[in-house]
């Protein structure tokens, strides 16, 4: 058994007992709960590790707890849902998930997600020199973007924008250009996503440093990180 925690937010009971089944056999401790309600106070009163949340949950939905959840928690949020068009996705990002998996899904996937988005979580903090960018600490791709020597509650597909036009300054990107750095790790994900992505990311970056500038749009042609006074 490994220290970390679990929290399925299922109002399924067969498909809540499914991934707590692999979980536990993964080494996590799991914790179920069947509805929004529940769900917020086990994540504010118990701070798993990670959270899976279904989206139509009894009492409050997967959003309303992710929304609620965000004002005070950075804890990854896998969220679940049987509805898988774009605008699903987007609504689930927006809200602040950090994955989005459609049903049916595979259990396993779903443990490998937790583990990646756990690797992503964990501060991790390297000795030896890390890539900077304007006093962020980009270190290597298992490490957190740190600032002030704290890692940014970024999701993993907001870090891996983040490192990308962070590594090259002033490089202008296209949003082809940004889905080809996400690789096949991100296969789902489309040019109209590609702005929530980074909508979501500048508002995180501009509560670090209000007075500075670190993503920019080029009207038209794509996005590009420089530091400047806003």
């Amino acid at each position: 058994m490994n220290e970390y925690s679990v929290l399925i937010a299922e109002d399924d009971d067969q498909i809540a007992g499914v991934l707590a089944d692999y979980l536990a056999q993964d080494g996590f401790r799991t914790q179920r709960v069947a509805d929004g309600g529940a769900a917020l106070r086990a994540i504010l009163a118990g701070a798993p590790s990670v959270v899976i949340l279904d989206v139509m949950l009894p009492v409050m939905s997967g959003l309303e707890v992710c929304r609620a959840v965000r004002a005070s928690s950075a804890v990854p949020i896998l969220m679940l849902s049987a509805c898988g068009d774009e605008e699903d996705r987007l609504d689930g990002l927006n809200c602040g998930a950090d994955d989005y998996v459609c049903k049916p899904f595979s259990p396993r996937e779903i443990v490998a997600r937790v583990r990646a988005m756990l690797r992503r979580a964990d501060p991790g903090l390297r000795t030896g020199a890390q890539p900077q960018a304007a006093g962020f600490v980009l270190g290597g791709p298992a490490d957190r973007v740190l600032w002030d020597g704290r890692p940014v509650p970024f999701t993993r597909v907001e870090e891996r924008l983040f490192r990308t036009m962070a590594a090259a300054p002033r490089r202008v990107f296209t949003r082809e250009a940004l889905l080809n750095a996400m690789h096949q790790e991100f296969r789902d994900i489309s040019e109209r996503a590609i702005d929530t992505h980074i909508k979501n990311l500048r508002r995180k970056v501009k509560l670090l440093a209000p007075e500075r500038g670190f993503i920019h749009a080029m009207y038209g042609v794509g996005y590009y990180f420089e530091d400047k006074p806003e």
